[in-house]
């Protein structure tokens, strides 16, 4: 319903004052209280220089059959048949000068999606073209260049030093808006798993970002570039109190490499890793869930030369922990190939350090027998049926295992998140190759026993009961 609102007046009768409400006395303040009052302008006339707004013209293919079928495209014997049908978009977004003597501009990836030509938009009114000096989709960043005089860049911060409730502002260009400003808090630090990027690390703000804000400033109360504005989250697509940034110590790595070679090189271990849950922890040994637990090794890889083993638990790189398997990946991935880390271990629950030098991994597919036959399983592995398989197209050809083929809803395997069409390889750390194997191991454990299985070509542990 509609709120009605009431104004509070005076009326004067015959020179009395009658008050029909209660009357607000009149603030003022003198010029020295007014040159107090906290005010977020300084940082923004401090910062809005190197906000700027990035418009970008692509092509679209068209692919409806409308175009492309040839019965359709009779009906339309005006377009031309030999040429592709394509239509110009236009898109925008915004940008932070991050180098002002050399012209260095970053931006989301995103942003220049399908790019023909790219117009950066000073805040004086200056409008230039910009090349692309790199693109990142894993992490979203993207650098451009600029040649233009007396450009003024942001101070760089340091995203490390932030802390849930410090106040941050949003500056950028959404909805076409150019130099919106928006004032928030950091409301989470470390968001990961959310499927926008290849390697997430993100600041979490209630700041308002909405569209066209992907690519703009994040600063701090020092006017510091603190993060990259690039998603929110909500389900209209607009602004609902959650927005995220890639910390900026993140994006000026990616920067540097983009501005060097034109690309960012990542060097890898040569393992697959999982989080570990209270279940994989007690059966490993370990006090708790922090660490990552090593489900495999590429054959060839880094990590093999160096003696990692599946089931080792890493727990630091370089001295600094790490909790889980996204911190791990956040870890090395910026690490050059060549380059040596160390990584601290638990193996059979003792402590270890071992450093690697990381590179490339790879590893070739080898086509699955057929196997033994189809063994119905009993006991602990009740309700699974089980065959052999001498070379396991899930594990990329290298191991032989036992193939789950069907798998009932009640069994202890389904329970303990096995699948049909995985392949277990172990069981309590050693290999298993075929169903009646597998049974013994199974009816000898006490405890909880550990499985490695291999799903789609990568591996994982899990227990059953």
């Amino acid at each position: 319903m509609p709120v009605l609102l009431r104004p509070i007046f005076s009326i004067v009768l015959g020179g009395a004052l009658c008050a029909a409400s209660p009357v607000m006395p009149e603030v003022r303040l003198s010029a020295d209280e007014m040159a107090v009052t906290p005010s977020l302008a300084p940082i923004v006339e401090s910062v809005a220089p190197g906000v700027v707004s990035i418009s970008v013209s692509s092509q679209e293919s068209l692919e409806s059959p409308v175009f492309t079928d040839p019965f359709f495209r009779q009906f339309f014997d005006f377009l031309p048949h030999d040429v592709p049908l394509e239509r110009f978009v236009e898109a925008s977004g915004s940008g932070v000068i991050v180098d002002a003597e050399a012209g260095l501009v970053l931006t989301n990836a995103h942003v220049l999606e399908y790019a023909k030509s790219i117009t950066v938009h000073l805040s004086d009114g200056r409008d230039l073209r910009a090349e692309i000096r790199g693109i990142d989709e894993e992490t979203d960043i993207a650098a451009l260049s600029i040649d233009a005089e007396n450009l003024e860049g942001l101070v760089i911060g340091r995203s490390r030093g932030l802390r849930v409730g410090d106040y941050v502002l949003a500056v950028g260009n959404p909805f076409g808006l150019e130099g919106t400003v928006t004032l928030g808090i950091v409301s989470a630090l470390g968001r990961t798993g959310l499927g926008i990027e290849g390697y997430e690390d993100f600041i979490q703000v209630d700041a308002a970002i909405n569209p066209g804000n992907s690519g703009g400033a994040l600063v701090n109360l020092r006017g510091e570039l603190v993060g990259i504005n690039t998603a929110i989250a909500g389900p209209t697509g607009g602004n609902v109190g959650i927005g995220f940034a890639i910390p900026i110590d993140m994006a000026m790595q990616v920067a540097l490499q983009l501005v060097e070679n034109g690309r960012v090189e990542r060097g890898q271990i040569g393992i697959m890793i999982q989080d570990l849950d209270p279940d994989l922890a007690e059966a490993f040994g370990v006090a708790d869930t922090g660490g990552v637990l090593i489900a495999d090794i590429v054959p060839g890889s880094p990590a093999e030369v160096a003696g990692l083993k599946p089931g080792d638990i890493v727990v630091a790189v370089d001295n600094d922990q790490v909790a889980d398997a996204a911190e791990l990946r956040l870890a090395v991935s910026f690490k050059q190939p060549g380059a040596t880390v160390r990584l601290g271990l638990i193996r059979e629950g003792r402590p270890q350090s071992m450093r690697v030098t990381l590179g490339r991994a790879g590893g070739s597919q080898v086509e699955a027998n057929r196997g033994g036959p189809s063994v119905p399983a009993t006991g602990r592995l009740d309700g699974a049926t089980l065959r052999s398989v001498p070379v396991d197209e899930g594990s990329g050809g290298r191991r032989s295992g036992v193939l789950v083929e069907d798998l009932d809803a009640a069994s202890p395997l389904s329970a303990a998140g096995v699948r049909p069409g995985d392949v277990i390889v172990e069981a309590g750390g050693k290999p298993v190759h075929s169903p009646q194997e597998l049974d013994r191991r199974a009816r000898q454990s006490d405890g909880p026993l550990i499985l490695r299985i291999y799903r789609a070509g990568r591996a994982y542990f899990t227990t059953i009961g």
